[in-house]
């Protein structure tokens, strides 16, 4: 297992498992050729020196996963260091095997590397699968998030 920074060669890898599944599938527009949109998402995310879109892939270089890590400063704990973790998909062919346990070992790590204090994210309320698997690596439901979509 190989993880490291995605390209833009892997955009169509990455759109297809986030439209892939019964949330992901309302919100996603996965077609191939990708929407403009998605190509202008990947290049606002390259510049930004606090996001790191990463793809996990095999020995044969198959998109088997992908994250986001944003690294977010602020003035609590004293200029401290957020990251948040976001899009977490594992391929569904691909899922049971271990492999997002081992995404998850390395985003901490990257995460502790970067000097954060607290890694931190969001699972939708519908999937209890994910939360389960979340609060299995040590993530605790210690507050309640809120959203507001525009």
């Amino acid at each position: 297992m190989i993880i490291r920074k995605a390209s833009k060669n892997d955009l169509v890898s990455i759109v297809a498992m986030l439209a892939d599944d019964k949330l992901g599938s309302r919100r996603e527009n996965f077609q191939d050729p990708l929407p403009e949109s998605y190509l202008n998402a990947f290049e606002k995310i390259t510049v930004d020196p606090n996001q790191e879109l990463m793809v996990v892939e095999n020995k044969e270089a198959e998109i088997l996963g992908t994250f986001q890590l944003t690294f977010i400063p602020y003035l609590t704990y004293q200029g401290g260091i957020r990251a948040q973790i976001e899009a977490v998909r594992i391929r569904k062919d691909q899922r049971g095997r271990g492999l997002g346990k081992k995404m998850f070992e390395w985003a901490i790590e990257r995460a502790k590397e970067k000097g954060v204090h607290v890694l931190q994210l969001t699972t939708d309320k519908k999937r209890p699968d994910a939360l389960k698997f979340y609060e299995s690596l040590g993530f605790v439901a210690s507050h309640e998030g809120m959203k507001m979509h525009f």
